[in-house]
């Protein structure tokens, strides 16, 4: 085993020895797949190989001696936790976790005369993704909105892994979209290492027939978007003539009064003049 912790160590100083960076992906809690990419096109056998997994410089992963795996000197973080299937040449890393990112390396070993011989090596990055929440959309106030107030809202998203690039703010109406990208709030469990992420939005409440809101979480570029329900904000037409109404009430009820006062005036009139009228046909 000191043999091979010294030709892991000093492996990238070895002459002929080209190591390729692959990006591994595993979701929270899951199972990681960490290939060595070995084509074995001699078909070796195991038996003549020494190969082993390590993280950084000096935990040693998993190990398979002369066709034989070993545990004597795995890292304490990674006992019962690993799998090797060497028909594919991979290794699985069990119920993977934040703390698991990192590099990792495999090499192998080939032992045909005298020490072994490194004849492959291979690099992998391994990167642990958790779900985000859909993100949902509050309102921060109470009471009825005001024509000329403020709508306060705010957008919340947890649990999710790795720490997303922004969140931003879509406001649609009449065929046009306004975008707001204002201060993202992020948070981090001292425990999971998951992140919770919070936006709050601002704005004069829409004077437009009908208004959507969304929010949306930019995990980054291979990690998509997450978009909330969209908020919906209608204003009814009962409600802008009732306010109209209210305003033009009291107008329209002098404007009455005024007219039936006429009317009554002119009928009067009308009627004292037939009187007269009648009175002067009698004595005729």
């Amino acid at each position: 085993m000191e043999v091979c912790i010294f030709f892991l160590c000093a492996m990238i100083s070895v002459p002929g020895i080209a190591a390729s960076v692959h990006q591994v992906k595993a979701f929270l809690n899951h199972t990681a797949y960490l290939s060595c990419y070995f084509p074995n096109s001699q078909k070796i056998d195991m038996r003549d190989l020494i190969v082993f997994w390590q993280k950084g410089s000096h935990r040693v992963v998993h190990e398979v001696y002369y066709g034989e795996e070993k545990r004597d000197h795995l890292s304490p973080e990674y006992i019962n936790r690993t799998k090797v299937d060497m028909d594919k040449w991979t290794l699985q890393l069990l119920n993977a976790g934040i703390k698991d990112e990192g590099h990792y390396e495999c090499i192998i070993q080939h032992k045909k005369e005298g020490p072994p011989k490194v004849i492959h090596t291979s690099e992998c990055s391994l990167h642990i993704t958790a779900n985000y929440s859909q993100p949902e959309i509050a309102q921060l106030h109470t009471g009825e909105l005001k024509p000329i107030g403020y709508l306060n809202l705010s957008c919340s998203s947890i649990g999710g892994y790795p720490e997303p690039k922004e969140m931003t703010w879509l406001i649609s109406y009449e065929n046009t979209t306004y975008k707001h990208m204002p201060h993202m709030d992020v948070s981090q469990d001292a425990v999971t290492k998951l992140y919770n992420v919070t936006s709050k939005l601002n704005i004069p409440v829409p004077t437009n027939s009908l208004t959507n809101i969304s929010c949306l979480l930019h995990l980054g570029e291979q990690l998509g978007i997450l978009v909330s329900a969209p908020l919906h904000i209608e204003i009814q037409e009962k409600e802008v003539e009732q306010v109209n109404i209210n305003f033009s009430g009291p107008l329209i009820a002098v404007v009455v009064l005024v007219a039936l006062l006429l009317g009554f005036v002119i009928l009067k009139k009308n009627r004292n003049i037939l009187s007269t009228n009648q009175s002067v046909s009698l004595a005729v």
